[in-house]
């Protein structure tokens, strides 16, 4: 057993030096990587120049005219080619022209006077980028719109190894790695591969039949059967619509300081509906954002444009019905400019966008589209507003008919928040500085002329307007910005890597060929949801190991150039599935309302208002227990514990992105927390009661958690640290006792008490590593 705590001791000391030295290596790299660079023979303002104005510059001379100095704006070229103000001979810009251009005598001038960027913004230009700067200028200073702004076109495929690619995705990554003079990992192993699919597809791991079955197929379409086979498995919907929860803030109750109960838990039942039945994306946009409008809505449509009413309400007293109603419409719009544009629309709540052709006219105008629901701040008391108006009702005869898809489990209707607006037109006026009560001028509906006119005698002036409009062939953004999306669900990383930000302080995709090619191929064959992810699963880049070797450390820490795969841990939810599939407790049930597990005491108590049907944390019981991560009820105020220190959203408001943290607080919820013993204990119960030898027992459990047989040396080590624990049980009976006691879940009779506990340490164990819960 010492040894065994030696060697463990020994590789913790190794993997902390190792990050250190990588952390180190990064560091050296990303911060000389710009002074490196080679010029490039084209400067490019979308890729070279406007990042730079746009991080030291667009602050004093951007869209924002309240904040424009000198009367200079550089984010135009009407601006930056303009006389000065203060001297009208002399110009910003002059293109071919050094010598003329204002801007650049500033950026090399010694005198601190004049010096641009100055001294006191804390803000300089590299020698670099100085240089690219001088370049554009000498070539033209040509402008363009931005990036993000332009309509994609299908580029042409780049050439690539053929014998690597296995489909137009390769052709551009392996272009791009080429480039970089970085190759291709080999494929990855087989239970690895299989692994990371499952997990990536449905969010379980695979069963030990489906790792044989697919280890003994050696036909050449034995990996895209299981792809296949995934995609049709009915935990598909779940597995995709964790992170559109995420990006409709979905939640079972309404938030603030009362945070009282909510059931908007059938429209998360359509959700998991909807990509399980392969809605076009057109369609699931369109029924969200404007189900209620379209001609003689369904109670389906009606119930989807739910994601729209998941925003936090209040329920308390003596608040102002007007200050919270635009707080409201304020949600929405916010919302509905991060989800479907990638755009940071709640930057122009209060004044012109800083960074972005977003002014605050342009922000109330698509605040219109929202503002027209016949809604209060406040309507009713805490237990008596579970779904304030507009709402419908779902009854028995609904399920029965039209929504079979939702899981409700007695005969009581349940109502739900949906949209419908007033039959009279709300006005709508700019907010001076935001204020719910400061009425500026009246505005119509828009939609910012940068992104892509807004036709109001082609569309309708309200929200199907706003989805057709989405949906033109020419809008630049909505193909793009899902697209990134699912991609970086992938490979952790979006080609773009801000998600909620397409916008001019967004990064700069890493492959925008890549990215322009998907967004078009995704919309000429009818917005097909699974169609895009078979794509992205089957190619080459995404089957690749995930070995890291020293060139890749060296010339991509990142990965952003995708010459391995990416380990990444699985989302807070898969975390909690993972633990309850393998174990064999797993409720497989679809659907229906939120389930309460185990949970520290007292947690919502010291946090509640003292009123309503959620002051207190009543547990659930039986098969509720073992629900899936994305069951568990999200009260606002307390989120879940264990899945909040993995990271999962406590859904205040629309979140794309998760942070990615590692915290000693993750292995102590692995270490101790309820649901992780238990699963461990039902399934050394299960193990005992099989008439197999100790080495296959455990070669199970590790099969079933890790998803891939074990190594003789694993396996050598895991049987040592079971007979230390069986004899460490033997010695002290009643910790044994305690040991099989935790839990709920039907106990089973056991012959050796002490081994079924040792059993149950080891199997712990293996829910401790790291790559119990990684996906390689």
């Amino acid at each position: 057993m010492k040894s065994v705590v030696f060697k463990a001791k020994t590789f913790l000391l190794l993997l902390l030096t190792s990050v250190s030295l990588a952390t180190i290596v990064w560091n050296c790299t990303s911060s000389s990587a710009a002074e490196t660079a080679a010029i490039p023979d084209e400067v490019d303002y979308n890729f070279h120049i406007r990042p730079i104005l746009s991080d030291r510059c667009f602050k004093c001379h951007g869209p924002d005219v309240s904040k424009q100095e000198a009367g200079l704006r550089l984010d135009t070229p009407e601006g930056a080619y303009a006389a000065l103000k203060d001297n009208p001979k002399a110009h910003a810009i002059v293109a071919g022209s050094l010598e003329q251009s204002e801007v650049y005598q500033r950026i090399i001038a010694k005198d601190t006077a004049v010096l641009m960027p100055p001294p006191s913004s804390n803000l300089k230009l590299t020698q670099h980028e100085i240089e690219l700067i001088a370049k554009w200028i000498k070539q033209g200073a040509k402008y363009k719109p931005h990036w993000a702004f332009i309509a994609p076109q299908k580029p042409k495929l780049p050439e690539a190894d053929e014998d690597w690619v296995k489909n137009e995705i390769d052709n551009f990554v392996y272009a791009k790695m080429d480039e970089k003079g970085l190759k291709p990992n080999e494929e990855a192993d087989k239970e690895r591969l299989l692994k990371r699919v499952s997990f990536d597809l449905i969010g379980l791991p695979p069963s030990i039949e489906m790792q044989e079955r697919f280890l003994k197929d050696n036909s050449p379409n034995a990996y895209e059967k299981i792809v296949d086979e995934l995609l049709k498995n009915k935990h598909y919907g779940e597995k995709m619509a964790i992170s559109w929860l995420d990006v409709a803030r979905y939640a079972d109750s309404h938030g603030y300081q009362d945070d009282g109960l909510r059931t908007m838990w059938p429209w998360r039942d359509w959700v998991i509906h909807a990509f399980n039945s392969n809605y076009p994306y057109s369609k699931f946009l369109t029924w969200q954002l404007a189900g209620d409008l379209l001609p003689n809505p369904s109670k389906e449509m009606l119930l989807a444009t739910g994601f729209n009413r998941n925003h936090k309400i209040t329920q308390e007293g003596g608040v102002i019905d007007e200050e919270y109603r635009i707080e409201y419409v304020t949600d929405r719009t916010n919302t509905f400019g991060k989800s479907f544009l990638a755009l940071t629309f709640e930057c122009a709540h209060c004044h012109d966008h800083k960074y972005d052709p977003i002014s605050q006219k342009d922000y109330y105008r698509t605040f219109a589209f929202f503002n027209q629901v016949p809604e209060k701040g406040l309507f009713g008391t805490i237990d008596a507003s579970f779904a304030d108006p507009p709402n419908m009702k779902i009854t028995t005869e609904d399920v029965n008919s039209i929504l079979k898809f939702i899981n409700k489990k007695d005969t009581a209707k349940v109502m739900v928040m949906v949209m419908k607006d007033s039959s009279k037109v709300r006005p709508t006026y700019i907010l001076n500085r935001g204020n719910y009560d400061s009425h500026g001028e009246m505005v119509g509906v828009g939609i910012p002329k940068a992104i892509m006119p807004f036709d109001t005698n082609k569309l309708e002036k309200n929200r199907l307007g706003l989805a057709k409009w989405m949906l033109d062939a020419r809008n630049p953004l909505t193909a793009r910005v899902y697209v990134n999306r699912l991609w970086a669900s992938f490979f952790g990383r979006g080609i773009v890597k801000t998600l909620g930000d397409f916008g001019m302080q967004g990064e700069l995709p890493s492959h925008p060929e890549l990215l322009d090619w998907l967004a078009v191929d995704f919309r000429e064959n009818g917005w097909n949801i699974k169609r895009l992810v078979k794509q992205i699963v089957m190619s080459a880049t995404y089957r690749q190991s995930s070995i890291i070797t020293e060139k890749h450390l060296k010339t991509d820490p990142e990965n952003i150039f995708l010459a391995r795969s990416t380990r990444m841990r699985f989302p807070a939810e898969n975390v909690r599935d993972h633990v309850l599939a393998s174990s064999g407790v797993l409720n497989e049930e679809i659907g229906g309302p939120s389930v309460k597990p185990y949970q520290p005491k007292g947690l919502w108590e010291v946090a509640t208002s003292g009123r309503g049907t959620l002051a207190r944390y009543v547990q659930d019981h039986e098969s509720d227990l073992y629900r899936r991560g994305m069951y568990v009820f999200i009260k606002r105020t307390v989120p879940p514990p264990s899945m909040l220190i993995f990271d999962a959203s406590n859904r205040d408001q629309c979140e794309v992105q998760r942070s990615r943290t590692n915290t000693p607080l993750q292995a102590l919820v692995m270490m101790n927390d309820p649901q992780t013993m238990e699963g461990s204990r039902v399934l050394a119960e299960n193990l005992m009661s099989e008439n197999i030898p100790l080495e296959t027992k455990l070669e199970k459990a590790f099969r079933r958690i890790i998803c891939r047989k074990p190594k003789a040396k694993e396996l050598d080590i895991l049987k040592q640290y079971f007979e230390s624990e069986k004899e460490f049980f033997a010695k002290n009976a009643k910790k044994t006792d305690k040991m099989l006691s935790i839990g709920e879940y039907k106990r089973k009779e056991v012959k050796d008490k002490n081994a079924t506990a040792a059993l149950m340490q080891t199997i712990q164990m293996i829910f401790n590593m790291e790559e119990a819960i990684v996906r390689g």
